[in-house]
Order: C-alpha cells, then structure tokens, then sequence
C-alpha cells in the first residue's frame, strides 16, 4: 500500500475502531457484544497456535530443562560445598577433642608434680635450626617464658626451652643428640644420665655399673640446681634395653620416652617448679599384667575304643 494521506487516515480509523471495540468488550464483560467473534476468531486461529506450540515447545521445554539442569548443578554444588563444610567442621572438632584429652592429660601431671604450667601449642617443627630436633611454641617472653625452661605435655619430658622471642619460643627435645638431662631409676632412685639419639631410644649412662636394672623399669627427671633447665619428677621413659655391667664403673641402658616426638600438638612450659620433689608421683600407675588362662583338657573315650578294650578283656580270659 502507497503512503497517501488515504492511507493514513485509514490507519488511525482502524486504530480508533480496535480501541473502541476493546472498551466495550472490557464493560461489557461476559455479556460482551463482539465474544461471538472473539469466538470465531478461536475457531479459525486455534488449530495454528496449536500447531505453533507442537514447534515451538519442544524448544521450550530444552530451555527449561537446560535452566533446571543448571539449577540442579547450582544445588548439587551447594551440598557439596555444605558437606566439605561439615566434614571439615567435623574435622576440626575431632582435633579440638583430641587437643582436650592432651590438655586434661597435661593438667593432670602438673596437678600431680604441683607444676605451674603455660600452656602452648606447636606452631613449627625444626625450622632453621640444622639437623637439630626442635619445636617452636607460640608462647615467649610476653607470656613469661625464658630460656631453659622445662617442657612437658600429658605423657612426659619434652625438652627445654633454648631461645625465646617476643611471642615464640624453640624447643630443644629430648631425642635431639646435644639434649642431656639428669634421671632418677623409680624405685631404686639409681641415678644416670639420659642422652637423645634421634629416632632410637635415649642413652642412659646410670652412675652405679652395679645397679640392678631390667626391662620395664622406668625413670624421671633428677632435676637441676634453682629448678633450671630441668624440674624434678617429669615421666622420662620405660627401660627397653639393658647393656652388660662388664665391671664398668657405669652401666648403659636404652629407654623409650614416654612422649612420641612426632605427635606433638598441646604443650606445657613449666613457668613455677614445685616446693618439693615429687619423685615419683608422676608417673602412671603401671599396668596390671594379664593372668594367664589355665586349660584343663578331658579325653573322653570313644564307643569304638571302649568295644575294643572289652574285646581284648575277652580274649585274655
């Protein structure tokens, strides 16, 4: 159709019209004057729009189930990242139950020896130190530490303090080669020296090459002079190892520490040493042995062995 002034005049009185024809449908509501040709329309136009959605879903429907899909992705991810969030949480209550039970071991041996103890945890193991086995705590002067201090956790001796800074200290343990420290035998009171070896047991050299040891003996801290580097009665280790006397002014033992030097978390640094030696207070109550079950057999003869010993009755009458 040509642009003209007619044309255009045409297509404002149709616009007017669809205006007019929607406002009475509108008031007219159910009753409405043109819902027969609205019918109508529905009869001759339904079969296509059915035919238009017949093509037109399908396309639809692949939108949506792609935009579920990710939805369901979106869901997916956020329960697995909920799930890591609980194991991790898990985790870490597994770790805090872990860091009690060491702590309430820790608070035991010093309610025990009567030790007044700083509590730390280990934040770095060897650092620069060398080859030297060692620990840094997050514990330093601030919080009171100095230099040779004790150290110990729940099971025993762990070292004693070598350097302190502001807010950390290291450690020297007592499996490192250049640690030494002053034992007493339990018992016995037999008294020696306990040297590191590294990943072996410590060395003993007890002052008395008479002395009667035997595995399973076990021995503390003797303690030094003003209670420094070493307080009395910390749990050393159990004898596992006996060295012949041979006449020796001195005799050798071999003891593994109470305390495992790779496991260490919760430690405590042994800020006021006790009035009085504990000796051996600290110590755990050793284990009662196991008694050993006595089998009592009866042999119960068969029937065929009963018939074959009257047999051989009958036989000699």
């Amino acid at each position: 159709m040509r642009d003209t002034k007619e044309s255009r005049l045409l297509l404002v009185l149709l616009i007017a019209i669809a205006f007019a024809l929607i406002t009475v449908d509108i008031r007219g509501g159910r009753n409405s004057p043109v819902d027969g040709a609205r019918q109508a329309a529905a009869a001759v136009f339904g079969p296509i729009e059915n035919g238009m959605s017949t093509v037109v879903d399908p396309v639809g429907n692949a939108v949506s189930a792609i935009r579920d899909s990710g939805g369901r992705h979106d869901r997916l991810a956020r329960l697995e990242n909920q799930n890591a969030a609980l194991k991790a949480k898990l985790g870490s209550d597994d770790r805090n139950r872990s860091r009690l039970r060491q702590l309430d071991k820790m608070l035991n041996i010093a309610a025990e020896g009567q030790y007044g103890i700083k509590g730390a945890q280990v934040i770095a193991i060897g650092s620069a130190q060398g080859f030297s086995w060692t620990i840094t705590i997050d514990v330093g002067y601030n919080d009171g530490i100095k230099r040779d201090m004790t150290v110990l956790n729940g099971d025993g001796l762990v070292g004693r303090v070598t350097t302190v800074g502001p807010d950390a200290s290291t450690v020297l343990l007592a499996n490192d080669p250049d640690f030494t420290v002053g034992t007493r035998m339990e018992g016995s009171d037999e008294l020696g020296f306990a040297s590191g070896q590294g990943d072996r047991p410590l060395r003993v050299e007890l002052l008395n090459g008479k002395a009667e040891v035997k595995k399973g003996d076990r021995l503390v801290t003797f303690g030094s002079q003003a209670d420094k580097p070493f307080v009395p009665g910390v749990p050393v280790g159990t004898v596992t190892g006996v060295d012949p006397s041979n006449g020796g002014l001195t005799r050798t033992l071999y003891v593994t520490p109470f305390v495992s030097f790779t496991k260490l978390d919760v430690v405590g640094v042994v800020v006021e040493a006790p009035k009085k030696d504990p000796r051996d207070e600290v110590l755990p109550a050793k284990p009662k042995p196991t008694p050993t079950p006595t089998v009592t057999v009866t042999v119960t003869p068969s029937a065929d062995a009963s018939a074959n010993a009257s047999d051989t009755t009958g036989q000699q009458q």
